[in-house]
């Protein structure tokens, strides 16, 4: 059996703690709702000290994040619009436990999952693309997750417009990047509704569309992953979409380079993940058995 980690996944709107080996052993789960760091970290803290039988910290955070260790601010959340949260200390909940502890982003997290236990199994490059409140990118490179100067933020390419399409987008950085045009708030504000209560044929999805399949042409021809899963709650309420994906992908990459091959498993090479709503609190727990 494998070593027994308390996980913690931090999102923007509630974070959730897992005490697990793995997707089929879960012994614990707790959430809490993401209010201030002075009220949430506090609150995951104690769920920390309650589980004594745990043998590693696997913490998933919600970015931007400084993973450099050598930084000081390492394990801090970064340059964020999320009020209050410029500088939390996460891996202050780890260090605090004294045991070994994982830490990356919640997408990175999720993607690693998938490798372990999900629809990545055997791989060794491929990536994690989540679509909802923000938009998300997981990339993993010969298995480990892609890190530098920061964390992969592909969610924040910009890519070309359709023509006449004047919508602002809603990044409050960028405006008009992948997450400005093709996130559950784009969706809400272009069309004045959100995207669950928009039909398949809605027009509003054609930009959407565009936006998601250039961010996936660019990342086809950065990272050049063996599989790209897609999921998040914008996807999971719209299953026409990831057809509508797959075939502006294939037209998208026009032939070039591996797109012979991706055509033709394009629906092995985009598909959904297989954890579902497990992969966040599982990407914990990867980040954790990692780290032992």
């Amino acid at each position: 059996m494998s070593a027994l980690v308390a996980g913690v996944e931090l999102g923007g709107t509630k974070c959730v703690c897992v005490l697990a080996s793995g997707p089929d052993d879960i012994r614990d789960e707790r959430r809490i709702e993401t209010r201030s760091p002075a009220e949430t970290l506090p609150a995951i803290a104690a769920v920390l000290a309650e589980w004594t039988d745990a043998q590693a910290i696997g913490l998933a955070s919600f970015g931007p994040v400084d993973l450099d260790d050598r930084s000081p601010r390492y394990g801090q959340i970064v340059n964020t619009p999320k009020p209050g949260w410029d500088g939390a200390d996460i891996v202050g909940l780890a260090r605090a436990t004294g045991l070994p502890f994982g830490f990356d982003t919640d997408v990175d997290g999720a993607a690693l999952a998938e490798g372990r236990w999900g629809a990545a199994q055997g791989l060794g490059s491929f990536a994690y693309v989540t679509v909802g409140t923000g938009i998300g990118i997981g990339t993993v490179v010969r298995g480990q997750t892609v890190r530098g100067l920061g964390h992969s933020e592909a969610g924040h390419l910009r890519i070309p417009r359709l023509p006449g399409d004047d919508f602002a987008g809603v990044c409050p950085y960028h405006r008009d990047c992948v997450e400005g045009l093709a996130s559950g708030p784009a969706i809400a504000a272009r069309a004045g509704k959100p995207g669950e209560a928009l039909s398949a044929d809605d027009p509003a999805w054609t930009p959407v569309v565009a936006a998601l399949a250039a961010m996936l042409h660019n990342l086809v021809l950065t990272a050049a992953p063996e599989r790209i899963l897609i999921g998040g709650g914008v996807f999971g309420g719209q299953p026409s979409l990831l057809p509508r994906l797959r075939s502006a992908l294939v037209d998208s990459l026009a032939g070039y380079g591996a797109a012979p091959a991706i055509a033709a498993g394009i629906e092995d090479f985009l598909q959904a993940p297989a954890l579902g709503h497990q992969a966040g609190p599982m990407g914990a727990i990867a980040l954790g058995l990692d780290a032992l």
